[in-house]
C-alpha cells in the first residue's frame, strides 16, 4: 500500500519544504509548500483524496500546474510535459521562467 504522505513528499521534497498538518477534525490535513522566498502554495486535503492512490496523483498534479502557471510557464507547454512524461509528477521538469 502506498503511503499518502510519502507520495506527497516524493512529489515536492525536491523542489519544496514539505509541511503536512492537521487541519480538522474530519482529517483533512494541510499541505504547505514553501521555499527560500515563501509560501508557494497551500492545499486542503480531504482523507479521501488522501486515502484513494489516484485522487491523491490527480491532486498532486493539479498543484504542480499551478505552480508552474505561476512560475509563468503556458499551460500548453506544461500538459505537453505531463503527457511526455506520463504524467507522473513531472510538471517540475520544466525550464525556469526568465522572470523568475
Amino acid at each position: 500500500m502506498i503511503n499518502p504522505f510519502e507520495q506527497i513528499n516524493d512529489a515536492f521534497a525536491p523542489e519544496y519544504r514539505v509541511n503536512l498538518s492537521i487541519e480538522r477534525l474530519d482529517g483533512s490535513i494541510m499541505l504547505t509548500l514553501s521555499n527560500d522566498t515563501g509560501i508557494v502554495a497551500k492545499r486542503l486535503i480531504s482523507p479521501a483524496q488522501r486515502n484513494d492512490p489516484q485522487r491523491l496523483q490527480r491532486l498532486i498534479e493539479s498543484i504542480q500546474f499551478g505552480i508552474a502557471i505561476e512560475q509563468g510557464h503556458s499551460a500548453v507547454e506544461i500538459l505537453a510535459a505531463m503527457t511526455r512524461n506520463g504524467a507522473a509528477g513531472q510538471v517540475t521538469s520544466l525550464p525556469r521562467s526568465p522572470c523568475h
